[in-house]
């Protein structure tokens, strides 16, 4: 986690969603901590806007409320237009994971589809406990570098010009070997 700054910025929207969603839900900290593992002063810290999440913490969130990170973050943003400049395409950092998300074109009433580009520094090492939304569908194609992805249990080695396609029920695990980062788009397509 890091210390969260901007009281305008997406994190700080993040939170102030992050709080409505429980309260939504009708659950405790107690019991979204029961749900998620994430401890009770740190979802506290979070709904405060204290802390902002890392891309762990926040993919525990999603699992428990049932919506893809991308589907969260569009929540904390203007309605997006049809056209995504590349200048006015969200990006997200986790500087702990080193992780770097870029929204290419975010999720929009009525599309099932959203496009992320993603990279990791060589290193890097993220778990998603549970699918966000259990069947959603993913498609991805690594630019640059190699990414191990698991799902299902069995691990892929997915390498420069590679597509990994799949459909997202449980746990999956990120990992960049390195020894440079791994640069990948990714297609989310929702059930």
């Amino acid at each position: 986690m890091r210390e969260a700054g901007d009281p305008h910025s997406v994190d700080a929207r993040l939170a102030v969603r992050l709080g409505l969603l429980r309260t939504e839900h009708g659950w405790s900290l107690d019991e979204l901590s029961r749900r998620t593992g994430v401890s009770r002063s740190t979802l506290s810290r979070l709904e405060r806007g204290e802390l902002s999440p890392t891309t762990t913490v926040l993919g525990q969130l999603c699992a428990a409320y049932g919506l893809t990170m991308s589907h969260l973050l569009m929540e904390v943003e203007a309605e997006p237009p049809q056209l995504v400049p590349a200048a006015r395409q969200r990006v997200w950092r986790d500087e702990r994971s080193g992780f770097v998300r870029r929204s290419v074109s975010p999720p929009h009433a009525g599309l099932r589809a959203e496009i992320v580009e993603g990279t990791l520094d060589a290193g890097a090492d993220i778990s998603y406990e549970n699918a966000p939304v259990p069947g959603v569908e993913q498609h991805i194609w690594v630019l640059e570098g190699t990414v191990e992805i698991t799902v299902d249990e069995t691990v892929y080695t997915v390498c420069e010009g590679d597509c990994l396609r799949f459909r997202l029920r449980g746990p999956s695990h990120f990992r960049c070997p390195g020894p440079q980062r791994v640069h990948y788009a990714l297609t989310i397509v929702l059930p």
